[in-house]
């Protein structure tokens, strides 16, 4: 663990979306691996894998761009050799790396966080990190207030789409959007699969 502020912010951001912490170093198909921090998803993004690299301290060569790479790289082959089926995402923390840095695209999702918000008060504001990590967190669709016209999201949308979809399927697309794209993903793909079903008995 590190104690970079910034790096604490976004472990926290993350623990609070739903990702476990995971011990480091670690080991994958027989290498051992370490990352100033790494995380897993639960529930629809049980295949999130989340490395947090702390570009500013350097420690294990996180301010080299060249050396982050070729153990991004690394674990990237050793997912591949062992059949994984993890989504690989690499949070930079901190100053921006000189070289090498564009590859990891290729390899991994690429996020980066270069400061850490603070409010008023002058407190790490971690709900600030939203935007920089929002590929990593559920979609959240806010509520409209007393004053607000148009009742809620699902009211919004259910109003709007009465005559093309049901409510029971827009309520389940948007229950699944509280996990995460993937449960979104994975609903619609359910509900079209049940429909083709439906549609093939009645053949």
């Amino acid at each position: 663990m590190t104690s970079s502020p910034l790096i604490a912010a976004i472990r926290q951001r993350l623990n609070e979306a739903g990702y476990d912490d995971l011990p480091t170093p670690f080991r994958m198909a027989g290498v051992e691996f370490q990352f100033t921090g790494a995380l897993r998803g639960r529930h629809g993004r049980a295949l999130d894998l989340v490395l947090l690299i702390d570009t500013t301290a350097g420690s294990f060569g996180d301010s080299d761009g060249e050396r982050v790479r070729a153990r991004v790289q690394a674990l990237s082959r050793a997912l591949d050799v062992t059949a994984s089926r993890y989504v690989l995402t690499v949070v930079l923390a901190g100053a921006t790396l000189p070289g090498g840095v564009e590859a990891l695209a290729d390899t991994a999702r690429v996020l980066h966080v270069d400061t850490l918000p603070v409010d008023q008060a002058g407190s790490p504001d971690v709900n600030c990190l939203e935007d920089s990590l929002r590929v990593l967190l559920p979609l959240s669709i806010p509520q409209p207030g007393a004053d607000e016209q148009g009742g809620t999201a699902q009211e919004q949308l259910e109003k709007a789409l009465k005559n093309v979809v049901d409510g029971a399927t827009i309520k389940t697309i948007m229950d699944a959007a509280e996990r995460g794209d993937e449960a979104v993903t994975e609903a619609i793909a359910s509900l079209i699969d049940a429909a083709l079903v439906k549609k093939e008995e009645k053949a």
